[in-house]
């Protein structure tokens, strides 16, 4: 293989990177970070029926939808996955990632664990990271602390949480996400993308 070949591998193999993990470990927070650190990814921006939280922007941090728009998305394939997770309905919408890895972009897709491993089956190569937190009582602080979470909730999100991290076998890689640490959680997350552009294999994507 030539050099000039090497060097043009991470640009006509872009990653197609799935971010995961159980409700409150942190996604918004870590993919947030990795945005103010300038990293030249595409952000896929999931859309929604749930109500926008206090400091969130449409079409920012979710396409906020009402259920009977959701519903007509679905009904045009617009979704590269979605599901109903506590009540709402979630969807990453594919035209944007489709155009970004056209272009040669790596792309970030934030799901929960039922989205991820949709993704898994339809786009085997992409690179999966589960973001997993220090303990269980961490999780229930973070989801306590979270504006109108009652404590029923807070107890059905946990025990979700349980079967979730029954399904690490899906990811190929386990980032702790603990409090404070944000940063050392986005560096791991960067080492994870130069370890696989390194790859002599490279994973191969496309919708």
């Amino acid at each position: 293989m030539s050099y000039e070949k090497l060097n043009s591998i991470s640009y006509i193999h872009p990653l197609l990177i799935v971010i995961s993990g159980p409700s409150g470990v942190g996604k918004d927070a870590t993919i947030a970070r990795i945005k103010e650190s300038g990293s030249s990814f595409h952000y896929a921006v999931t859309a929604t029926t749930r109500h926008k939280r206090s400091g969130e922007r449409d079409k920012v941090d979710y396409h906020f939808l009402s259920e009977e728009e959701f519903q007509q998305k679905v009904k045009a394939q617009h979704f590269l996955e979605w599901a109903k997770v506590y009540g709402n309905y979630y969807g990453v919408p594919k035209e944007g990632i489709k155009k970004a890895l056209e272009q040669g972009q790596d792309v970030i897709i934030k799901v929960d664990i039922q989205g991820a491993a949709t993704i898994k089956h339809i786009l085997p190569d992409a690179v999966f990271i589960f973001l997993m937190p220090p303990s269980t009582q961490e999780l229930a602080n973070r989801l306590k602390q979270r504006q109108g979470q009652p404590s029923d909730e807070v107890d059905l999100r946990l025990n979700k949480a349980q079967e979730e991290i029954e399904s690490l076998h899906l990811f190929d890689y386990v980032v702790v996400n603990h409090k404070d640490k944000l940063d050392i959680t986005v560096s791991e997350v960067n080492a994870i993308v130069t370890a696989e552009k390194c790859r002599a294999e490279p994973r191969l994507v496309s919708l």
